[in-house]
């Protein structure tokens, strides 16, 4: 099955991007084998989103940006991914990883952000060390899940700060960890991404030996606010750079529902050559599998809209991020729940290199293992709700 055109008339509340992604989707559907056999997005494909706009959604319009409301982020993420996860994927985190200007010195973030076409991307996790010197750092790491830094101008990733070659300790126990931004022509990309979802990502690693960072390319997420004052980036800051990961489960699951519909109405059962989708089992897993993702979808755009203006308030808890960040994780694991009760229910041409249901089957299970949406998330969370753990910093 491929996408369906976008119909003729869009509501009034619908943002030209989200129109954007559904006038591309066919042509993203029609290219998602070239695109997983690639292991990485085409970069003339790269370009296109970019040049549409599709990497400036977090970005601050002082830079050239959109900074779009977080639920027009993932209103236009899902669809993308609809059409195809490892797209959606991509645009997820060159998207949000855009975030980074609202962080860093005007300077700098204009130095990044130097053209409308950039694309940023990288890691957070700081598997990198960072020898404090004058003016700024040495920086010296490797990262996984490095995705679309093939296509990417510039390229950030976390650290440890060492002083004379020992953490700087912020307080017993925990030492400063910062995120570096540089140029990607000074790291060096690994093609280690051989996955068996969301193959289309290029999520391989990346490194860098020894390269100068200055102080004006380095900022904490966990530590600092935000040097632009604007309504987005009063969203809590851990969960803007995830916002958009649900998003992209959501709409490979809403996919998963598309081509087990369209299987429905033409696959024969043996001997009667009923439909499938008069089948009865299949008639209630289609029910159950609509509820379930309309229900988490709900669930997260309630959560980020509250959580959006509590930000605008200035009025945000620790309970507020937990419950934002309960959303992603409930949005993601309901979306594989519904990935694969359509893929049981197509039976055996569920498993064929042709189906859709089998790629959305990998890629969604890919997806869920983003340390964002994982189990150690949800038991801090539910430490938070239980009144166990009221700091949670990493939310």
């Amino acid at each position: 099955m491929t996408i369906s055109s976008p119909p003729a008339v869009k509501t009034s509340s619908e943002h030209p991007l989200l129109a954007e992604a559904r006038r591309l989707a066919p042509e993203l559907s029609a290219r998602s084998e070239e695109i997983e056999s690639a292991r990485r997005l085409p970069a003339a494909l790269a370009r296109e989103l970019a040049d549409a706009g599709f990497f400036r959604m977090v970005l601050p319009e002082a830079y050239g940006g959109l900074e779009l409301h977080p639920a027009r982020i993932i209103e236009i993420v899902e669809e993308l991914s609809r059409a195809d996860g490892s797209v959606g994927w991509n645009v997820m985190i060159g998207a949000c990883t855009a975030m980074v200007a609202a962080w860093v010195p005007e300077s700098a973030a204009r130095t990044i952000f130097s053209a409308p076409d950039v694309i940023i991307g990288g890691v957070a996790a700081p598997t990198g060390r960072a020898e404090l010197v004058e003016g700024g750092y040495r920086l010296t790491g490797r990262w996984s899940w490095a995705s679309g830094s093939q296509n990417c101008r510039w390229l950030v990733g976390g650290a440890v700060v060492t002083k004379d070659g020992a953490p700087r300790m912020v307080r017993e126990g925990m030492p400063e960890i910062r995120t570096f931004c540089f140029p990607a022509s000074d790291a060096t990309l690994h093609d280690t991404w051989n996955a068996m979802g969301l193959s289309g990502t290029g999520s391989g690693d990346i490194s860098v030996q020894d390269i100068f960072v200055p102080a004006e390319r380095a900022f904490s997420l966990l530590t600092e606010r935000p040097r632009l004052d604007r309504p987005l980036y009063a969203f809590p800051a851990m969960g803007l750079l995830g916002v958009a990961l649900p998003a992209v489960g959501l709409g490979i699951a809403r996919r998963a529902l598309d081509e087990l519909a369209a299987l429905a109405q033409t696959k024969k059962l043996m001997p009667a050559g009923r439909l499938l989708a008069t089948r009865g089992v299949v008639q209630v897993s289609f029910a159950e599998a609509e509820a379930t993702l309309r229900a988490a979808r709900a669930l997260l755009m309630e959560t980020v809209n509250a959580t959006f203006e509590a930000g605008v308030r200035r009025e945000l808890t620790v309970r507020h991020r937990a419950e934002l960040r309960l959303s992603y994780a409930h949005a993601m694991r309901s979306a594989a729940r519904v990935v694969d009760a359509m893929y049981e229910a197509g039976g055996g041409v569920s498993v064929h290199r042709a189906s859709p249901l089998q790629r959305c089957m990998r890629d969604v299970h890919v997806a869920t293992q983003h340390a964002m949406v994982g189990s150690v998330v949800l038991e801090t969370i539910g430490g938070v709700l239980l009144g166990v753990d009221p700091i949670a910093p990493l939310l």
